[in-house]
């Protein structure tokens, strides 16, 4: 005597299949509303703000003490940006080439990503940085960004002035500013 499967129960061990495949999960998944942001600071929201520069800045040992990761935005800069001014040009060479703590994959910073390390109500003449940032050797004057003009042929790029509390201006760029190089976030891919 043959035996049919009654589709019923055929339906049910499917579904115990696929619950049983869900909860081997890997243990220590996450979803968005379980993940603990002040352990992933990769995953924090550009909305978050952390006054404390002690709390928000960490100086990462991985990159032998040279690189601060900023909980805040979750991008890696280099703890002593460069010190000789450049132009536009040289300064997006310069971080494509840069090496800081043994890492490469450093980039010119977008206008976005510099000014977010600006404390505006630090006074002139700056640097315009939270108090207690872990940062050396910061130019109380005016840094490079990738973003160029959006006005075709001006030639220009943005920048920020670290010495007139952050305020932010385009540039010939043609001009020497100072450089200072970021790992992550969302660099432009179109460059002169």
């Amino acid at each position: 005597m043959s035996r049919k499967k009654c589709p019923l129960t055929y339906a049910l061990g499917i579904l115990a299949i696929g619950a049983t495949l869900l909860l081997a999960a890997p243990v220590g998944a996450e979803n968005s509303t379980t993940i603990d942001q002040s352990t992933q600071p990769h995953l924090k929201s550009w909305s978050n703000i952390i006054p404390n520069a002690n709390k928000r800045f960490v100086v990462l040992a991985d990159f032998n003490n040279q690189a601060v990761l900023d909980r805040e935005t979750g991008l890696v800069w280099e703890q002593t940006p460069d010190g000789s001014p450049r132009t536009w040009e040289d300064a997006v060479r310069t971080c494509w080439l840069r090496q800081v703590g043994g890492r490469a994959g450093w980039h010119l910073p977008t206008i976005e990503e510099l000014a977010s390390l600006v404390d505006p109500t630090v006074p002139t003449p700056g640097p315009a940085l939270p108090p207690g940032h872990p940062f050396q050797n910061v130019q109380q004057d005016t840094y490079w960004s990738t973003t160029e003009d959006v006005r075709p042929g001006s030639g220009q790029a943005w920048v920020v002035h670290f010495h007139l509390p952050g305020q932010t201006a385009d540039t010939v760029i043609g001009t020497s500013r100072f450089v200072w190089c970021v790992r992550g976030g969302t660099h432009g891919d179109k460059y002169k």
